[in-house]
């Protein structure tokens, strides 16, 4: 039968349970309120590319920004290496708490996965999409040497002696090297690769008219279409850039389905809380509204992005599906 008085043990016992019980609680709390004061810590945002690229650039930028609305130091850590793999990886392995940002791009992101036989990581199941940073369309250029001096010029001429144009890349099964692929098949063009170790030596090396002929973002290649040191044909933007109104869009020279655009954008770990990756995004997003991002991005030709992690997301899957196809159709064979 029941008993109808509780015993000594039995109170013992309630009150540890209800200790317990406050215990739990209480830790619950605390997690949710560390979750609250995200991050606790200084921020690693982590680039695979030497300083002064694109990638690196915007990183930097934003990390100044992030620096003050978060509260705390955002570091950025270059970590170059071929293909960004090692900067992928380092992001991969990190705690899932959102004090790990990796700055990745449509190599890292997506051309790797099809490049590479046996890839360490996945785009898709390894990270959390945060958002998309900037999108940045292509130049078609050449070194003024090259006797051509509008685009239907230079398909001419490279139709009439197939393979005796070159064309610079930053690296085997790189995006720049995809893209020129893409367009050679798209144009019926012959050009001979000559892939380099990232896109600086490839545009130091057109400039000085040691290969030919490039895709270049527009950072690269602005300076140098002033000067006369490149000759622009087309952009891969849907509208002229006003840094260099004069230089025709892809679609202006008949050539509409050449659509093409370099990108980047935040990735963390898989198993970041939804609401640190929400936080993350927001505050990317309202530094990429600032008026000094929004003009700088402008003037360098590229569209600043702000996407939500879905959407982000998904433009990483439909990058990786669209650059297997190239890469099948143009006979690579993956590293």
């Amino acid at each position: 039968m029941p008993c109808e008085h509780a015993t000594p043990a039995r109170n013992a016992l309630s009150a540890v349970f209800a200790v317990a019980w406050i215990l739990t609680i209480q830790a619950g709390n605390a997690w949710a309120a560390a979750g609250e004061r995200y991050p606790t810590r200084p921020v690693r945002a982590i680039v695979g590319f030497v300083p002064g690229g694109s990638t690196d650039l915007i990183a930097r930028q934003l990390a100044q920004k992030l620096t003050e609305t978060l509260g705390q130091p955002v570091i950025v850590d270059n970590r170059p290496s071929g293909a960004g793999i090692v900067a992928a990886m380092l992001a991969k392995e990190a705690p899932p708490d959102g004090h790990t940002l990796f700055f990745g791009t449509i190599s890292t992101l997506a051309t790797n996965v099809s490049t590479f036989r046996k890839l360490p990581y996945d785009p898709l199941r390894d990270f959390a999409p945060v958002t998309m940073t900037a999108i940045s369309p292509m130049f078609l250029v050449t070194h003024p040497s090259v006797p051509a001096t509008s685009y239907g010029d230079l398909v001419s001429l490279a139709r009439a002696k197939p393979g005796q144009l070159n064309y610079a890349s930053s690296g085997t099964g790189g995006a720049s090297h995809l893209m020129m692929e893409l367009f050679l098949s798209q144009t019926g063009v012959k050009a001979v690769h000559i892939p380099y170790k990232g896109a600086g030596p490839a545009l130091t090396d057109l400039i000085a008219g040691q290969v030919q002929m490039s895709l270049q973002q527009p950072p690269g290649a602005i300076p140098y279409l002033a000067s006369g040191k490149l000759r622009a044909y087309a952009v891969t933007s849907k509208r002229r850039i006003g840094a260099a109104s004069e230089v025709p869009t892809t679609a202006e020279v008949g050539l509409p389905q050449f659509d093409v655009a370099s990108w980047q954008g935040v990735v963390v770990a898989k198993g970041t809380p939804a609401s640190i990756v929400r936080t993350l995004h927001g505050e990317i997003r309202s530094a990429l509204g600032s008026r000094e991002l929004q003009e700088r991005l402008v003037a360098e030709g590229s569209e600043p992005g702000g996407i939500p992690p879905e959407a982000f997301g998904e433009h990483i899957r439909r990058e990786i599906a669209r650059w297997a196809e190239v890469v099948k159709v143009s006979g690579y064979a993956p590293e």
